[in-house]
């Protein structure tokens, strides 16, 4: 099994605005780790994915690890055909939730057409498409109706579920993880934090999807996806407890000579 890491946008929320983007990725790039993207930032309305932004987007990221986080808000099939097409450019997978993958609440699962879809325009530009934990039976069913989907575990999720235990969503979806969003809460509500909060997921939990996920050998693209607090200090609590703590593999390694901080301009 390989992990390879990125950081999630979302800790800059609060403190993004339009001249920050390369800033955020060559501060994350310079702490070894690849980018996550977020569709849209604080206070605006236009999605990072429109085709207009897809240089800048380029630009900013070369050489980096990219994923994607999926337009939210029930996107059409326009925007994901314009979203694919900028992950295939991108060289990223996005990941979904059920929402925006077509599947309301209340969905009849046998009417999967415009999940069809999707999967078949991503099949078709080579981009994988990881489905987000949410109800496991759903995302189970999903991933037994499209074999190319694959999953995005997220851990603070599946601590909080009150219907399945976090070893059941660890058992049912470990063979087809392909991106993990690495959070913590304690088990009341989705809280994004980062991982090694006392009260939080106990270690033997954490312990307990590594060892599934290293089972099935599969390449695997860990998130920092954490509510907002000071990058730096987000980067290095969740790094210290997951890599000196819980010994995961594949630490990210800081980039020699180089000391970037980040302050929004």
């Amino acid at each position: 099994m390989r992990i390879r890491y990125v950081v999630s946008t979302m800790v800059f929320w609060w403190r993004e605005n339009k001249l920050s983007f390369e800033q955020e990725c060559e501060f994350i790039k310079s702490m070894g780790f690849g980018v996550e993207l977020w569709p849209y930032i604080k206070g605006q309305n236009e999605c990072r994915y429109d085709r207009r932004n897809w240089e800048r987007l380029t630009n900013a990221t070369e050489g980096m690890l990219v994923s994607m986080y999926s337009r939210d808000h029930g996107p059409t099939i326009e925007e994901w055909q314009e979203q694919i097409e900028c992950a295939q450019l991108l060289n990223a997978h996005i990941i979904t939730d059920l929402h925006s993958f077509g599947i309301s609440e209340n969905a009849n699962l046998d009417d999967c057409h415009f999940s069809a879809d999707i999967v078949e325009m991503a099949k078709q530009h080579d981009v994988q498409l990881c489905l987000e934990t949410g109800d496991l039976r759903k995302v189970q069913y999903l991933g037994e109706k499209f074999d190319s989907l694959f999953y995005c575990f997220d851990t603070g999720f599946a601590h909080m579920d009150r219907e399945h235990t976090f070893e059941e969503y660890v058992d049912e979806l470990a063979s087809r993880v392909a991106h993990l969003h690495l959070t913590d809460s304690y088990g009341d509500c989705d809280d994004h934090e980062p991982p090694g909060v006392r009260g939080g997921i106990p270690k033997e939990k954490w312990d307990y999807l590594l060892n599934a996920l290293d089972r099935f050998d599969n390449d695997v693209i860990g998130s920092l996806e954490m509510s907002p607090c000071m990058p730096n200090d987000m980067i290095r609590h969740a790094s210290k407890f997951l890599f000196d703590v819980m010994k995961w593999p594949d630490k990210p390694q800081k980039i020699p000579g180089q000391n970037v901080n980040y302050n929004p301009v």
